[in-house]
């Protein structure tokens, strides 16, 4: 009515300010309520994991404990994928490179696939196999960090990955595509405590070992037996007080070359590769989860 009122050249309301009311009327190109709009939508879907990435979808669609909602692909990505979706019977939309962008977060590398589906449940401490070998992460928040230790895990078949409720990254979305399926393979207990749940894990005989730089013995030289717990802190604040409290050993990682130190995934795998070669396979009965 305002505009109409304009163009007609009616005249202002007494004390107005034409100038004023012109600068107040809402930018076309970008809608205030837009940003709010999309907190809102995440917020209602929170029970929602969007997983991206050719091979990333491609683990999700092969795991039976993964619950699956709907697949939105364009056609080439679908036929590549066309024995996966016949096999579980997904829901699958088909759509152009561009609506598939649409679905996934800004500038991710979706390869013309998402996929929705419900978050992987975690499992107890309590159904942590009795020969296990387990990563720990204390507070490691990098979506990318978690999700290439995840990888590595699921390559050396580590048993299950432990890890806070608070200061970890959700299981979905780049840490998914960083993992790269390993977050199919691995499954994930969130503790609320992580002293406690250590003090839990030695009750049940597992040996814990916190990954130090500044550790007394470097890890080839600590004895090494299954069910093994390996510990890693964050990169800028390493292992906390009570986490280390709660090991039965520190170790560092000795690298022969002028760079000393590593990035936490990059030490994760080379630690994953030792104590495998001490531990080995544990037992090949079927897990429980």
């Amino acid at each position: 009515m305002t505009r109409n009122r304009e163009r007609r050249g009616a005249a202002e309301p007494p004390g107005s300010d034409p100038r004023r009311a012109r600068a107040a009327k809402p930018s076309r190109s970008a809608p205030a309520a837009a940003p709010e709009a999309g907190r809102a939508r995440e917020k209602r879907d929170s029970d929602v994991a969007r997983i991206y990435g050719f091979h990333s979808v491609e683990a999700a669609l092969k795991a039976p404990r993964r619950d699956l909602i709907r697949l939105y692909a364009t056609a080439a990505a679908a036929e590549r994928l066309k024995a996966e979706i016949g096999a579980r019977g997904v829901e699958t939309r088909i759509l152009s490179l561009e609506e598939v962008a649409l679905r996934a977060p800004r500038d991710a590398v979706h390869q013309g696939v998402v996929l929705e589906a419900r978050p992987l449940a975690p499992i107890d401490l309590s159904e942590l196999p009795a020969r296990g070998l387990v990563v720990v992460l204390d507070q490691i928040t990098d979506p990318h960090n978690v999700g290439a230790i995840l990888r590595t895990a699921a390559a050396f078949a580590v048993d299950a990955l432990v890890t806070t409720e608070r200061h970890s990254p959700e299981f979905s979305g780049a840490l998914a595509k960083s993992a790269s399926g390993g977050l199919e393979h691995v499954p994930i207990a969130t503790v609320t405590n992580l002293a406690r749940a250590l003090a839990e894990m030695g009750d049940m005989g597992y040996l814990r070992v916190g990954l130090d730089s500044e550790a007394p013995a470097p890890l080839e030289a600590v004895p090494l037996a299954r069910p093994l717990a390996l510990v890693f802190g964050a990169e800028d604040k390493g292992l906390r007080r009570l986490t280390r409290e709660r090991c039965d050993a520190l170790a560092r990682l000795d690298l022969p070359g002028a760079i000393k130190s590593l990035n936490v995934s990059n030490a994760a795998a080379i630690a994953l590769a030792l104590a495998y070669g001490k531990v080995g396979t544990g037992s090949l009965a079927p897990r429980p989860f």
